[in-house]
């Protein structure tokens, strides 16, 4: 079976503009988007249950999904990596998301010698598992300056941490080449979950190129079930090109799906 797409949107990607909570979602909604990714102290706040709960009741009584819980707990970074993990948890819990999104350690990975690197895998092991008792997924972004920053590096980590419910998010890192991105679509492809859509040319933000996203959707059409392509990093921060970027995600995703 092909991959499936709902498209959707990362909430930080309104946070220059700014848009509330509320504002996101009647803008998602006009813009005939599916679901959204939450962003943590943007729009939900770590340990606020009462207030994740509120925003998931907007959110899918506007006919929306919640797609992920955008946390900024990072490995490495606290001495008790279990009770902080868990207060971000917390709330994506009440806000009923399927997936946490995580970030795999503060260095890149060349600078991380191997015993560093074996204690973040272990701390991505002990959250996947914190986080599995709750029936929600564990997902690193795929970022610079982190363990996800190459192809090989993200490999490693998910195979050294050996845990089930650990996953990643991928999006066209700028330090990649394209034929890199695609290489590792492809190698991970069991292990990714939502991609985070946008177009960097020559490492600046520019409209969301069609031609490159059927690229990557072509490369990602056997990973199978179905996914999030959620919008972000939008030219000059404007709701007039977020619009504009929408319309062309939505036209690539119904091209795919006449076309699968």
């Amino acid at each position: 079976m092909k991959t499936q797409w709902i498209p959707g949107a990362v909430s930080a990607t309104f946070k220059k503009m700014p848009l509330s909570a509320d504002d996101v979602i009647a803008l998602l909604a006009d813009c005939g988007l599916k679901a959204v990714e939450w962003s943590e102290n943007v729009h939900v706040q770590p340990d606020d249950p009462v207030g994740a709960a509120l925003l998931r009741q907007k959110t899918e009584a506007a006919g929306l999904m919640v797609a992920a819980y955008g946390s900024y707990f990072r490995l490495g970074e606290n001495e008790q990596p279990g009770p902080a993990f868990e207060r971000s948890l917390r709330s994506a819990k009440a806000l009923g998301a399927p997936v946490i999104r995580v970030w795999a350690g503060t260095q890149a990975s060349a600078d991380v010698d191997d015993e560093q690197f074996m204690r973040l895998a272990q701390e991505a092991a002990l959250i996947a598992e914190i986080a599995a008792k709750e029936q929600i997924k564990v997902a690193f972004e795929w970022h610079k300056n982190t363990l996800t920053d190459t192809n090989e590096s993200a490999e490693r980590l998910i195979r050294e941490a050996n845990h089930p419910n650990l996953y990643c998010l991928w999006q066209p890192t700028v330090a990649l080449t394209p034929r890199e991105r695609v290489q590792g679509i492809k190698r991970m492809c069991g292990r990714l979950l939502n991609f985070h859509v946008y177009s960097w040319p020559d490492g600046k933000r520019g409209p969301l190129n069609a031609a490159e996203w059927q690229y990557y959707l072509d490369a990602a059409a056997d990973m199978g079930g179905t996914h999030c392509a959620l919008l972000e990093f939008v030219r000059d921060d404007t709701a007039e090109q977020f619009r504009a970027d929408a319309q062309t995600l939505l036209t690539l995703l119904e091209s795919g799906e006449k076309n699968g």
